[in-house]
C-alpha cells in the first residue's frame, strides 16, 4: 500500500484508535428521498463535526456538504438500479476521474454475492480497484445482501472474504451471530452496516456487539439520522466506537445529550 493510499486510509479509519464511525447518506441512489434524508442538506449539516467520513453519492456530495467543513469522504459509485428493479443489476456511476476531482479519501461499490448478477458487480469492484489503486484512492466494498439472502456467518463471511481477495481495503457487511468468524477470516478490516431504522438501544447494541467482535466501525445511516436526537445519537456512537463505552452507558448518554437539546441536536 502506498503512502498517499494509507494516507487517505487514515482519514476514515483514524489511528490513535484503529476505529471509525461513517455516516452512511447514500440511501437516495436507489430509495429516493429516503425519510430523514428528504432534504440532505439540513439533515447532514448538523452531524458533520462528528463523522469520522460521510458515505454519499456524489450529487449530495455537491450540492448539500460544505466544502470547508466536510469530514473525509467515501463516494459511492455504484448504482443504475432502483428498489423497484432487480437491485443486483448495477454499474458503475462515476469515473475515477472525478472522484479525483471530489478529493475522496475512497469509492464504494456494491457487490451481491450470490444474486443473478453476482459475476458483473465482482468484476467490477476489481476493476474499479485496479483504476483507483492508480491514484491512491481506498476502495470499500458494500456485500450487499438479496431479499432471498440468508445473513449468516457462512454467507457473509463468503461475500467478504471475496472481496478482500479481489483486492479491496475495506468491506461493509452486516453484523451476524459468530460474527468473530467472518471478520478472522477476512484479510482487511469490516465496517458494520446500521441496516434498518431499530430502537436507539438496539442500534447502540449493534454497535457495541461489532466492535467487541472485532469490526473497526460502524457505517450507520438511518439509525442516526431517523433517530429522534440525531446528534445525540451519533455521539453516543463514537462513545462506543472510539471510548469503548457499554451499551448501557452510551445509552444513558444518548437520554442525558437528547434531554439537553432539541430533537436535531
Amino acid at each position: 500500500m502506498d503512502w498517499g493510499l494509507k494516507n487517505r486510509i487514515s482519514r476514515i479509519i483514524k489511528p490513535a484508535t484503529g476505529r471509525t464511525v461513517m455516516l452512511a447518506v447514500d440511501h437516495g441512489y436507489f430509495l429516493g428521498p429516503t425519510t430523514g434524508l428528504e432534504i440532505p442538506k439540513e439533515t447532514i449539516e448538523p452531524l458533520l463535526p462528528y463523522a469520522d467520513s460521510l458515505m454519499l453519492t456524489r450529487g449530495v456530495l455537491r450540492t448539500s456538504v460544505d466544502p470547508e467543513k466536510s469530514p473525509p469522504i467515501v463516494l459511492r459509485v455504484s448504482g443504475g438500479t432502483s428498489i423497484l428493479s432487480e437491485l443486483s443489476n448495477e454499474g458503475r456511476t462515476v469515473s475515477i476521474k472525478d472522484a479525483v476531482r471530489l478529493n475522496v479519501s475512497a469509492v464504494a461499490i456494491s457487490v451481491f454475492v450470490g444474486a443473478q448478477y453476482e459475476r458483473q458487480t465482482l468484476l467490477g469492484l476489481a476493476e474499479l480497484i485496479d483504476e483507483a489503486e492508480e491514484y491512491g484512492i481506498g476502495v470499500l466494498a458494500v456485500t450487499a445482501v438479496g431479499k432471498d439472502m440468508v445473513r449468516d456467518a457462512r454467507y457473509l463471511g463468503l461475500c467478504c472474504r471475496i472481496a478482500a481477495e479481489l483486492g479491496a481495503h475495506i468491506v461493509k457487511t452486516y453484523y451476524c451471530e459468530d460474527f468473530d468468524k467472518v471478520v478472522a477470516s477476512c484479510p482487511v478490516p469490516i465496517v458494520v452496516a446500521g441496516g434498518k431504522k431499530i430502537s436507539e438501544r438496539d442500534a447502540l447494541k449493534l454497535a457495541y456487539d461489532s466492535i467487541q467482535n472485532g469490526a473497526v466501525g460502524v457505517d450507520m445511516g438511518r439509525n442516526i439520522f431517523q433517530s429522534e436526537s440525531p446528534v445525540s445519537m451519533i455521539k453516543a456512537v463514537r462513545a462506543i466506537v472510539h471510548k469503548n463505552a457499554d451499551v448501557d452507558s452510551a445509552f444513558e448518554l444518548f437520554n442525558s445529550l437528547k434531554s439537553r437539546g432539541s430533537k436535531k441536536e
